[in-house]
């Protein structure tokens, strides 16, 4: 016994030894807290002042003094359970003041140790990623930008079955909590999450909305594994009671489908609704909803294209929630669950619908205006307004389609059984496919993944495994094959294609109203309107007889004449050495006879030209097209004329808009306006006109412009094989040819309208072997006269027909009266005179002219 009461001794002795370290702990904490207490003392007493500190501290010493005193009227301090009742209050207030340091802590990120939460004005103002959308002149949204495909919608387009199915599934009390639901909460504590997790409808707004606005929300109490998820829900629940604070539950409800995500790139239930079903979101049906409800558990797992049967079993849970709460009798749920799942999926991507080349250019602009502006084209929900015409635009890619699915055939009749790559003497290109090969991505990531040790395997994937793969095809109805091709073999494939380019544009006005870059942008990317420069061959002959007309110093007018002879050009090349420069006319031979500058341009005769380029000078030439709309570089070699130096289509019609402006340049636009996602308009443009040439040499141009369609053997007659000329329809052209056929080219000249088209390979060494077959006259004309077909007999578009105006200027250098030409009859040619310009009733009432077997094709040889 004794033993014992030794060890209770001990045990006392111990324990109170403890208890008095505790007290000399607290002694020594009272005197660190007394030590820092009179430091605050001092060093506020010399900011504020020792006796207002003194007011200040004598006035909390009375104010604890009669809390305690009140406190001691109802509270025994002598009794037992007084200690336990100040300590348990003590813990309180520390736990309170904890908790309001932590809810600091989070709401500012004290010190960076939680991350960023958004502040009050972006939560009352919450503002989503929202896809931009690109719309045509007359209202028809033709492509969206995105980094969400998201558009909004209001709470009254959404199905009240819909917002039933989704209070019914993820938060049945969503009407009686204030954001966080304890109920829940403690529910999923004590089932461990298996019967449903505890968050609200609210609590899951607010973290897509703080996904959506936050793309670095850590801090560095965030690297702990535990503290991470603590502080994440935390987030979470405070956002939630302030947003309930903020909105109304409707609002919730209609931020909430606005901000989810669906999958399968559907942000938002308009996105979703037309993506999985094709139908507006207040078309929804019950198991509709069903199904996008049914999402949210699990977008991947659950989605019904990927995951049939079980998205139905998910859409079936979700029908029978709504039964268990009433919002759907059991017959009616289980009648609903035997319903098969029926999608129609119509995905969504920024380039799909019409005038996908344009939109690229479209994207280029606005980002650019967007970085000036503060607004980012994938996130800020722009309606940008484009100069583009739907119903042009529809036109233009008929006609592209229809024309070069023809000249396909025509074109893979003619090179039957051999390839179209070949050089100057038609020989076909050894090692093409090789080089065209080396500079695509699949080999350059085989190379970086073989090379050097195993360049045979490089050779192996590139030339002897198949792929599947789906490829564009002219012969069939759904415009593409599924096959199997290795790399090679589909270089090859596509490198028959000719491409083609075609663009539309208003001169008066400077937008462009068709925009066709290619032949298919699902399958080639490379706009030819825009970014593709070629030589424009004879289409730049115009701008060395704008240049004879308008220049002072040269001064000629549509009745001079020149001899089509031989043109020798002595000149210092690129390589500073000594060259010869002899053009050659594309009929093989000179006629020797005095041409009118007129004709000379409708019959596109490369010695006149060469004749004049020479007298103009190559540098004149360069600048005249530079003032009149072309941007590239042009290079003042004798051979300019025949146009030596690569353009774009897009410059090319935008300097031929010229002849129509009465001299005046305009650039081209294709935005419009821009508002923002209210409506409201921030931004229109324009476009400035500058004088470029007089008015009556761009009147006289225009003149010879229709010489083309009017002369004897002008390159252009081809047009009048269209419907085209009812109405009084007056339209001037140019055709272009250049070496070896390698591109056709053909411009279109009409009062309210400047078509042009090019057609041609992916590379020069790809063109048809005879000028008869690759002229532009038969490549490019056609596009362009079918899009005009189509456009005529529109009668909304009845206004663009008619004859070009009157001069508005005197026209003192003779075009009407040039006498005759070497081959004419005197019977031929028109005895009407003007020196003033004045044509009166006399007006071009367009009749097709008789072929002429001597008309020479529109080829330009430039070497």
């Amino acid at each position: 016994m004794s033993e014992y009461r030794e060890r209770f001794r001990a045990v006392r002795h111990a324990f109170g030894a403890f208890r008095q370290r505790i007290r000399q702990r607290r002694a020594r904490i009272g005197n660190v807290r007394r030590g820092v207490s009179r430091q605050i003392f001092r060093q506020t007493a010399r900011i504020a002042g020792e006796e207002r500190v003194s007011t200040w501290t004598q006035g909390y010493r009375q104010y604890r003094d009669r809390l305690r005193s009140f406190v001691h009227q109802y509270i025994d301090p002598e009794s037992w359970y007084y200690p336990y009742l100040k300590n348990g209050l003590k813990a309180i207030l520390y736990v309170a003041l904890a908790l309001g340091f932590y809810v600091f802590v989070l709401n500012y990120n004290f010190l960076y140790l939680t991350g960023e939460m958004p502040s009050v004005e972006e939560l009352r103002n919450p503002k989503l990623n929202q896809s931009s959308e690109i719309y045509s002149q007359d209202g028809v949204m033709i492509g969206k930008f995105y980094a969400e495909n998201r558009t909004p919608i209001k709470y009254e387009n959404i199905p009240k079955s819909l917002i039933n199915a989704l209070i019914a599934t993820e938060d049945v009390r969503f009407y009686e909590h204030s954001g966080v639901d304890p109920r829940a909460i403690g529910r999923a504590v004590i089932n461990l999450g298996s019967e449903g997790g505890g968050s609200t409808i609210t609590q899951q707004l607010a973290k897509n909305l703080f996904k959506t606005r936050r793309k670095n929300s850590s801090g560095l109490l965030n690297k702990v594994p535990f503290l991470r998820k603590v502080i994440y829900k935390s987030k979470e629940w405070l956002m939630a009671l302030k947003l309930e604070r903020n909105f109304s539950k409707q609002e919730i409800i209609t931020y909430y489908f606005n901000t989810v995500d669906f999958g399968s790139n559907a942000f938002g239930l308009k996105t979703a609704a037309r993506t999985f079903f094709n139908k507006a979101p207040d078309s929804l049906n019950v198991q509709e909803g069903a199904v996008l409800v049914g999402l949210q558990k699990a977008t991947t797992n659950y989605n019904p294209l990927k995951n049939p049967k079980r998205s139905k079993e998910r859409r079936n849970v979700v029908l029978g929630q709504m039964a268990k709460y009433k919002f759907l009798t059991k017959a009616q749920a289980d009648s609903i669950s035997a319903l098969p799942l029926v999608t129609d999926y119509t995905p969504e991507n920024p380039y799909s619908g019409p005038a996908s080349y344009l939109k690229n250019a479209v994207q280029d602009f606005v980002k650019k205006w967007g970085e000036e502006n503060g607004y980012d084209l994938n996130t800020s929900g722009l309606k940008i307004y484009t100069t583009i015409d739907s119903r042009m635009q529809t036109y233009a890619e008929q006609a592209t389609s229809e024309k070069m699915k023809q000249l396909q055939r025509t074109f893979d009749n003619h090179w039957r059984g051999r390839n179209p790559w070949t050089d100057e003497d038609g020989k076909e290109l050894p090692g093409f496919i090789d080089s065209v090969a080396r500079r695509t991505e699949r080999y350059k990531t085989l190379s970086r993944r073989f090379l050097p040790m195993y360049p045979d395997s490089i050779t192996y994937y590139m030339k002897h495994v198949k792929y599947k793969m789906r490829v564009f095809s002219w012969k069939s109805k759904r415009g593409y094959d599924s096959t199997e091709m290795t790399p090679y073999d589909s270089i090859a494939y596509y490198k028959h294609f000719l491409q083609s380019g075609m663009v539309a544009m208003d001169p008066h006005t400077g937008y462009i109203r068709a925009w066709v870059g290619g032949l298919d942008y699902d399958y080639f990317k490379y706009d030819h309107v825009k970014q593709g420069k070629r030589q424009p061959g004879s289409t730049f002959k115009p701008f060395v007889y704008t240049a004879a007309i308008d220049d002072t110093l040269v001064n000629l007018s549509p009745c001079d004449r020149i001899q089509d002879r031989p043109f020798r050009k002595e000149f210092i090349n690129a390589d500073g050495e000594e060259d010869v420069w002899e053009p050659r006319n594309s009929v093989g031979y000179f006629s020797y006879s005095n041409m009118t500058l007129r004709r000379a341009l409708a019959r596109s005769v490369n010695s006149i030209t060469a004749q004049l380029t020479d007298r103009v000078t190559p540098e004149r030439v360069a600048q005249y097209a530079h003032r009149m709309g072309i941007k590239s570089r042009l290079d003042a070699v004798p051979s300019i004329g025949l146009g030596s130096s690569d353009v774009s289509l897009y410059e090319l019609v935008a300097s031929y808009c010229t002849f129509v402006n009465d001299g005046e340049s305009i650039d081209p636009i294709i935005v419009q306006r821009i508002e923002d996602r209210d409506g409201n308009v921030i931004e229109t443009f324009s476009t400035q006109r500058k004088r470029a040439i007089s008015p009556e040499t761009a009147f006289l141009m225009r003149y010879m412009l229709q010489g083309g369609l009017q002369e004897s053997g002008g390159t252009s007659q081809n047009l009048w094989s269209f419907d085209l000329f009812k109405n009084r329809n007056e339209i001037g052209a140019k055709t272009g040819t250049t070496s070896n056929n390698s591109d056709g080219w053909f411009v279109g000249v009409s009062n309210n309208l400047v078509v042009g088209a090019w057609v041609g390979g992916d590379d020069r060494s790809i063109h048809f072997r005879s000028t008869d077959l690759g002229e532009g006259a038969k490549t490019a004309l056609p596009l362009v006269g079918s899009f005009l077909e189509k456009v005529y007999a529109d009668p909304k578009f009845k206004q663009l027909q008619g004859p070009f105006p009157k001069p508005t200027v005197p026209i003192t250098k003779n075009y009407l009266n040039c006498g005759y030409d070497d081959e004419e009859e005197s019977s031929s040619e028109s005895d009407s005179t003007s020196t003033t310009g004045e044509v009166g009733d006399s007006t071009f009432v367009p009749t097709a002219p008789a072929t002429d077997p001597a008309a020479q094709p529109d080829s330009t040889n430039t070497l």
